[in-house]
C-alpha cells in the first residue's frame, strides 16, 4: 500500500455486500475507513436482496455521486445491476475512477463502465485446485453449481478447466447441482442440501473426495460438511481464509476482524483438533480485501499523478497488490496478475489474478 502520507484530493466510495453476505468485501471497506477516516472513505452497501432491487443498487449509487468530492468508485462485489448503477452515474459524472471487484456479469460488458476490473484468474484457477486436491490426496472431484452462475463464462470455463484437469491428474469429476440461493428461502433450502449431500457423496465415492461450490453462502455450509466427513476442501469459490471458514470453525467475525494472522493461527488449531490438517486450504491473502485495497491505492496514485490518467499500469499495479499481501501476512506471498482475453479481445482493463496456497 502507499507509502505516501499525504492526504490524497477527493474521497473513496466503497458498496459492499453487507457482512451477512459477503465477510471480505465489508471488511475490505473497514480497512480503507481504518486507514484514512470516514472524512475520505464513505462505505455504502447493497440491498441484500440485490437480484430484486434493481432500483435500490441505483438509487445506493446515484447517492454517492451526488457528493462531488467522491473521485473514486469501488464495488466489491460488483453483482448483477452494478452496470445500470454506474450508466445512471455516467449520465452526470465522468470524473470518478471506477473499480469493480468480482464482476458477476459479462466481462465486456463490465470493462466498457469500470476503469479497472480485478477478478480471480478464474481459468488457472481451474487447473490450481485441481492440482491441490491431488496433493491433499484426492481421487475424486466433485463441482457444485447452478444454472445462473453456469451462463458466467468465466464460471463455466472454470469448471471445463477442472473437468480437463482431473481428466489429466487421473481423479474422477463429479458434477454436481445445488439450489440457487439467491431467495431467502432457497438460501436454507441450498444450505441444508450442501449438508444433506456431501455426506452422500463420501458414501459413494470415498473421504478422499474434493468439494468445491461456486456460490458464496454455501462455502460454510460445505466446509462444515467436508470437516465431518473428512472430505477434502482445496479452496473457497473467492480463495482466502474469510471465507467460509470462520462460519464453518467457530471463529468470531465482525466488522473489525482484520487480523489475518490470528485468523489462520486459529483456523489451523481447529482443523488438527478435528483431524483435518492438510486437508483444508485456501489462498494466504483474501483476494477480495486485497482487491479493493489494491484498487484503492493505485487509484490514489492515478490522483497524484503516479500512474497514467487512461488505460492502466500494470507494474504500478501489481506493486499495490503485493504490497498489500507483504502488509497483512509478510513475505511469502506473491501475486501473479494477467489481462483478461475473450474471442480474440485482450481486455487491458481486466486483470486476473493468481496466488499460491495455504493449508491449514
Amino acid at each position: 500500500m502507499t507509502s505516501d502520507s499525504k492526504p490524497f484530493p477527493g474521497k473513496i466510495a466503497v458498496v459492499s455486500s453487507h457482512i451477512s453476505r459477503n465477510v471480505e468485501g465489508f471488511l475490505s471497506a473497514r480497512q480503507l475507513l481504518a486507514k484514512y477516516g470516514p472524512e475520505k472513505v464513505i462505505h455504502a452497501t447493497w440491498p441484500s436482496d440485490f437480484l430484486q432491487a434493481q432500483d435500490q443498487m441505483i438509487d445506493t449509487v446515484a447517492a454517492l455521486a451526488a457528493d462531488m468530492d467522491i473521485k473514486i468508485l469501488i464495488l466489491n462485489q460488483a453483482v448483477l445491476g452494478s452496470n445500470a448503477a454506474v450508466d445512471k452515474l455516467k449520465e452526470t459524472r465522468d470524473d470518478i475512477f471506477i473499480v469493480y471487484c468480482t464482476n458477476h456479469g459479462p466481462l465486456s460488458d463490465a470493462s466498457k463502465r469500470a476503469d479497472l476490473v480485478i477478478m480471480h484468474d478464474g481459468i488457472e484457477m481451474g487447473y490450481a485446485m485441481v492440482k491441490q486436491a491431488k496433493k491433499q490426496g484426492a481421487k475424486t472431484f466433485v463441482h457444485y453449481s447452478f444454472p445462473r452462475h453456469m451462463a458466467l463464462p468465466l464460471a463455466s470455463s472454470r469448471r471445463d478447466c477442472i473437468q480437463e484437469a482431473c481428466k489429466s491428474e487421473e481423479i474422477q469429476f463429479v458434477d454436481a447441482a445445488v439450489i440457487d440461493p439467491s431467495e431467502e428461502t432457497s438460501a436454507l433450502a441450498a444450505e441444508q442440501f450442501i449438508l444433506d449431500d456431501v455426506p452422500r457423496m463420501v458414501a459413494q465415492y470415498g473421504e478422499d473426495t474434493a468439494f468445491f461450490c461456486t456460490n458464496c453462502l454455501l462455502q460454510a455450509p460445505l466446509i462444515k460438511s467436508v470437516i465431518t466427513s473428512h472430505a477434502i476442501y482445496p479452496q473457497p469459490c473467492c480463495p482466502s481464509p474469510y471465507h467460509g471458514f470462520p462460519k464453518a470453525l467457530g471463529i468470531e467475525i465482525d466488522e473489525d476482524s482484520t487480523d489475518l494472522n490470528y485468523l489462520i493461527t486459529e483456523a489451523s488449531r481447529i482443523a488438527a483438533e478435528k483431524n483435518m490438517t492438510d486437508r483444508l486450504s485456501t489462498w494466504p491473502v483474501s483476494a477480495a480485501m486485497m482487491f479493493t485495497n489494491a484498487g484503492a491505492e493505485y487509484a490514489i496514485k492515478r490522483l497524484r499523478g503516479k500512474a497514467p490518467k487512461t488505460g492502466i499500469d500494470d507494474e504500478v499495479l501489481e506493486k499495490c497488490m503485493n504490497a498489500y499481501a507483504k502488509e497483512v501476512v509478510g513475505e511469502g506471498v506473491e501475486v501473479t496478475m494477467t489481462s483478461y482475453s475473450e474471442g480474440g479481445v485482450t481486455y487491458d482493463n481486466i486483470k486476473l489474478i493468481l496466488m499460491g496456497y495455504l493449508d491449514f
